[in-house]
């Protein structure tokens, strides 16, 4: 079965890479994708189900929606759209969007906290679903802004894995467009003719302060210098231990045995 377009090749080709670096999918996975209804988490579902008509490998997916409770939310016409493809769908129904006031605490941000619940709600649908993995669609920029949100303003260095295990061990979160950028996960939903759902959350759309500055400062650095973001996320994939700050990974009795070793060596 041929690609559609280049476009859909090249994205076919990125995620292909990342599923098998970060050994994402396995025979027989039954893999919930969190589909919002924006154009990452469209284009995640849209892609995967091309990869799994193509491969030898067999897995099944199964679309899953978390509605927050917002009255103008169109969950319906993201339910519709998986029925026409063909797309397995469940629309879980909450009301996170009533008690996010309540939880909010002083320094978390709305989607912060939103993102948290959500979470929490794909982990208790996918033990109900029987889904061995989790597939969430975050793309390359997301990982290399909050690479530099991290650097600026929480004072570590990480940014967001491909291949998570949550802390109990019982779910396996995987991000299968960690190669593909933003403007590609863009395209390819407006040409899928796939539909662009906000969440109609009050804050969605308003990006915290940090982060909006982050996407300009990016955004300028781009233009003066193409290939920017692509040698970064190369360097999230090419990290030095050895050259960091940090002393768990490179403990001094550990140096100095290293020393010792090549001083004691021969010329």
């Amino acid at each position: 079965m041929p690609y559609r377009s280049p476009l859909e090749t090249r994205i076919a080709k990125k995620t292909t890479q990342a599923i098998c670096d970060f050994e994402m999918i396995e025979e027989g996975d039954r893999i919930l994708v969190g589909v919002s209804g924006g154009k990452d988490s469209w284009a995640l579902v849209q892609i995967l189900d091309v990869l799994r008509r193509r491969s030898k490998k067999k897995f099944s997916l199964v679309a899953v929606n978390v509605d927050s409770g917002y009255a103008e939310y169109d969950h319906g016409l993201i339910a519709r759209t998986c029925e026409e493809r063909g797309w397995e769908c469940r629309v879980e129904h909450t009301t996170i969007g009533e008690v996010m006031d309540d939880l909010l605490d002083a320094g978390d941000t709305p989607c912060s906290l939103c993102g948290k619940l959500r979470r929490g709600v794909l982990y208790r649908v996918a033990t109900e679903l029987g889904a061995t993995k989790i597939a969430l669609g975050h793309q390359a920029d997301d990982c290399i802004e909050t690479l530099l949100l991290n650097l600026f303003f929480e004072g570590n260095l990480k940014s967001m894995p491909a291949r998570l295990v949550s802390d109990n061990g019982a779910h396996v979160v995987i991000r299968p467009l960690v190669y593909v950028s933003e403007a590609e996960a863009r395209a390819y939903a407006k040409e899928c003719e796939l539909p662009i759902v906000g969440c109609c959350c009050p804050s969605c759309g308003d990006l915290s302060l940090q982060r909006q500055r982050v996407k300009r400062l990016l955004l300028d650095l781009e233009r003066e210098h193409p290939g920017l973001k692509h040698s970064m996320l190369a360097a999230l994939r090419n990290v030095a231990p050895t050259h960091l700050l940090d002393a768990r990974l490179n403990p001094p009795a550990a140096l100095r045995a290293r020393v010792g070793a090549q001083a004691g060596s021969p010329d």
